[in-house]
């Protein structure tokens, strides 16, 4: 069942919530469940925060729930398109790390081999020891390695990111930027995300299969699953229609740029490359915990955690495994899943550790400061929580 509800919360955000066709059409619309008022209602609280839109989408036994809150484009004021095109951003991490596992259980890698053994004289430099950093530390974020996005987009502004948003990286490159840096930590004894760990994770895959991890990706995952709408464009910058557009506000108060075009710097590799919808998404995570991608120690192997850091950016509680992170839930248990954002969006996918219940959030704009995004964080992570829970 799916609620479409008008809310009124700006001139512009008046458009935001229309019924579709037959809906409308209908002079008795079904009636709204609990967990149909509470996703509606989440969506719309997350709009409310300043988002320009918002999309939900929740699958559980009993069926799927949607909820749309905001616009599509701040132009037209065209409704948040259902089950539209997304970009995953770092959710992307999450594939690639299933097609290593994958290759761990094909015994074609172990989790313990090391950086230098798999690709000799990448990582080295500054402190950098590709001896001391094994393929769990850059699964698990406990490598230590400098995130190179910092270098490939130096100054927060529009500016910047009009002027590069069309170059492009070879990985290689990307991982030489971050060997100027010195390492965060010493490898495995601390927890840092860094988006280099799954740069040089990708290459580990070229190098292991003699094929891209886009390759692998899609004959591992994409095709088994039939995932059709979820793709890794490579340098291609738009999305499949239908889709919103994304906005980021560079400075507070300042103005929303439309950056539905990617930032090419940090958004065509295997830290976070792909594209793909809420309903794609939700099967993958789905199959994924309930073991159709994994055998049951290797996914065992993924699910398990390193405690992070306070100031992590995570919710308490919340530990780090292979690709995955998993997240207590307030009334009991928890979730499995991952994160991505870019310029303009964010979006958040999480299942149940039983594979019952999964749910992915999309919004699509971003604010220029820090309290801001805090309480858009903060909706984002109270919408998940409840949707899980109270569909339970």
């Amino acid at each position: 069942m799916i609620l479409r509800r008008l809310s009124l919360s700006t001139a512009v955000l008046a458009l935001a919530v229309s019924a579709s066709p037959s809906a409308a059409a209908s002079p008795h619309p079904p009636r709204a469940s609990a967990v149909d008022r509470s996703v509606q209602h989440g969506a719309d609280a997350l709009r409310d925060t300043g988002v320009t839109g918002v999309s939900v989408r929740l699958e559980t036994p009993r069926g799927a729930v949607t909820a749309r809150s905001g616009v599509g484009d701040l132009v037209s004021g065209r409704p948040v398109p259902e089950d539209g095109h997304l970009r995953l951003g770092s959710v992307t991490k999450t594939f690639v790390a299933t097609v290593l596992l994958q290759l761990v259980e094909e015994k074609r890698l172990t989790l313990d081999r090391t950086v230098e053994e798999l690709l000799p004289g990448v990582v080295t430099g500054a402190g950098n020891d590709g001896r001391a950093i094994t393929l769990r530390d850059l699964l698990q974020h406990t490598s230590g390695l400098y995130d190179y996005t910092a270098d490939v987009f130096p100054e927060h502004s529009a500016e910047t990111y009009y002027a590069h948003r069309w170059r492009a990286y070879r990985p290689a490159q990307l991982v030489a930027m971050a060997m100027r840096h010195e390492p965060v930590f010493p490898p495995g004894t601390d927890w840092e995300y860094s988006n280099t760990n799954y740069v040089v994770a990708g290459m580990i895959i070229e190098k292991i299969t003699g094929r891209s991890w886009e390759q692998q990706v899609r004959d591992r995952v994409l095709r088994p699953l039939g995932l059709r709408h979820t793709d890794i464009p490579g340098t291609r910058p738009f999305l499949p229609q239908p889709h919103a557009a994304d906005y980021q506000q560079f400075t507070p108060g300042g103005p929303m740029v439309d950056t539905t075009i990617p930032y090419r710097p940090f958004d065509l590799g295997a830290d976070g490359a792909m594209t793909g919808t809420a309903r794609d998404l939700n099967r993958f995570f789905t199959a994924l915990i309930r073991g159709r991608l994994l055998e049951p120690a290797t996914l065992a192997a993924m699910r398990t955690t390193v405690p992070m850091p306070r100031g992590s950016g995570h919710p308490a509680g919340t530990r780090s495994g292979l690709g995955l992170f998993f997240t207590p839930l307030s009334c009991g248990g928890g979730y499995l899943g991952h994160g991505g954002s870019g310029f303009g969006y964010l979006v958040r996918a999480a299942t149940t550790t039983d594979g019952r219940r999964s749910v992915t959030v999309s919004a699509h704009s971003r604010p220029g400061d820090p309290e801001t995004a805090d309480r858009q964080e903060n909706a984002l992570r109270d919408l998940v929580d409840r949707a899980l829970c109270h569909s339970g």
